[in-house]
């Protein structure tokens, strides 16, 4: 029975930090105590740093199988481990999707040796295969179904009410839904004038169609009774909508990612082009605010990085050519540690939407927490020390990030999987030894 112990630091959850140090056996947290006696076979001194849970990144494109030119599940994972997040959820709109029973043993079995966090992949909805749903959504691996209500093409686009109440029908797990409105959309892309670049996007994908989907959304789960979860809120329009869901008692989360907190119209088309080009869209400063006055009243359960690299050949396409996606899971820890040195959330907060609440919300079995029991997932991270973000230290595929050249605070020491280091003092260490994610979600 192999052991380690993590001694002299603080341990975080979404209570607050403690002085513990925390022992780890094979593989599994057995012991948190305060000047743990007793041997172990390594003990790592993490004096003057905070131990959390290691992060859990529920929506992520890792592009395999199909766009392995722009990232894969090694390269998307690796970045994850070393920005402190040690479990990824990845997204169906692959080629071929992940809408069958088939396509998600394929993505199961390429990750397994190969993926440096565990791991878990979401199957797509679609007309096709409403009737499988409920069957498919508890198969081993997946968190469950995802909905593209815009932004997505083929089989996965669920655009209109009468599809979209079918596929909530079927079945019983949180359905997260990208909720932009496909019809808005589609009406809009006569209105563009290329010569004006991607400053447009925030207006070809307006407030309006954020909106009339979330609206939509809200409406069917009233009707179906279905949990919904609404990634990536982007408007301030959708927040008193989300408040009066959540306050009505409708099973309805929702997610923001660290892009929208951090980036704004124009000055992030002003300064990057299509590099700051996502959907839905990087929009203004009075959306910004609202966002970070929500993330304040804990309206948002949980942070999604929304990981969705392309290459610098790809996203150099003249607007509206050039495909929407920004890498992020690598830089999500260390954005939100930044914004907590600045005063603008706490670490407890962090722990708790990154690490806590994902698990509860999607039934994730023995992760989230640092307790007895529990999966030696663990991020070390010093909340003091700087770092500028560089282009050599993303190790996306794709290679780049819109964060380039932002110094911030806190920084990620080191990340272990299943009591393992994946990341050592900042440098990669071990191999691969993600595992498939178990879940054990009760309605």
């Amino acid at each position: 029975m192999s052991s380690l112990l993590l001694s002299g630091g603080k341990v975080a959850s979404s209570l607050g930090q403690v002085e513990a140090d925390v022992l780890i056996e094979d593989g599994r947290i057995v012991r948190v105590e305060p000047r743990l006696a007793g041997s172990a076979d390594e003990v790592v001194d993490v004096s003057g740093l905070v131990v959390m849970p290691g992060g859990i990144d529920t929506q992520v494109h890792f592009r395999e199988p199909g766009a392995e030119h722009k990232e894969d599940l090694a390269t998307g994972s690796l970045g994850a481990v070393f920005g402190g997040i040690t479990t990824t959820f990845e997204m169906p709109n692959t080629n071929p999707t992940t809408t069958t029973r088939e396509a998600l043993e394929d993505k199961l079995a390429r990750a397994e040796g190969r993926s440096w966090t565990n791991y878990a992949f979401f199957v797509g909805a679609s007309a096709e295969n409403v009737g499988e749903l409920a069957e498919l959504e508890n198969a081993p691996g997946t968190p469950g179904i995802k909905i593209f209500m815009g932004s997505s093409t083929g089989t996965l686009l669920v655009p209109d009410d009468e599809t979209l109440r079918e596929v909530l029908r079927h079945g019983r797990r949180p359905c997260p839904v990208h909720a932009e409105d496909h019809f808005r959309l589609e009406a809009r892309k006569s209105l563009l004038d290329p010569a004006r670049g991607a400053g447009q996007h925030p207006f070809l994908r307006d407030e309006e169609a954020a909106r009339l989907a979330t609206e939509r959304l809200i409406a069917l789960c009233a009707e179906t009774g279905r949990p919904v979860h609404v990634l990536h809120v982007s408007t301030l329009q959708e927040l008193p909508m989300l408040r009066n869901a959540k306050a009505s008692g409708l099973p309805v989360t929702c997610e923001v990612t660290p892009q929208h907190l951090t980036l704004s119209a124009p000055d992030a088309y002003d300064r990057l082009g299509t590099l700051a080009q996502m959907n839905p869209p990087i929009r203004t400063e009075e959306h910004r605010l609202a966002l970070w006055q929500a993330v304040s009243e804990g309206l948002f359960d949980v942070f999604g990085s929304d990981h969705a690299p392309h290459t610098l050949p790809e996203k150099a396409k003249p607007y509206p050519q050039s495909p929407s996606g920004l890498t992020g899971v690598q830089t999500m820890l260390p954005l939100l540690l930044d914004h907590a040195a600045q005063g603008r959330l706490t670490l407890e907060t962090i722990v708790r939407m990154l690490c806590e609440r994902p698990t509860s919300l999607y039934g994730i079995a023995n992760k989230g927490r640092i307790a007895p029991g529990y999966d030696a997932d663990l991020a070390v991270v010093d909340p003091l020390a700087r770092r500028t973000v560089e282009r050599s230290w993303i190790r996306s595929k794709s290679g780049w990030s819109p964060f380039e050249g932002m110094t911030l605070t806190g920084r990620v020491v080191h990340t272990m999987v299943g009591g393992r280091f994946a990341v050592r003092d900042g440098e990669l260490a071990g191999q691969a030894s993600g595992r498939m994610v178990e879940f054990d979600w009760k309605p």
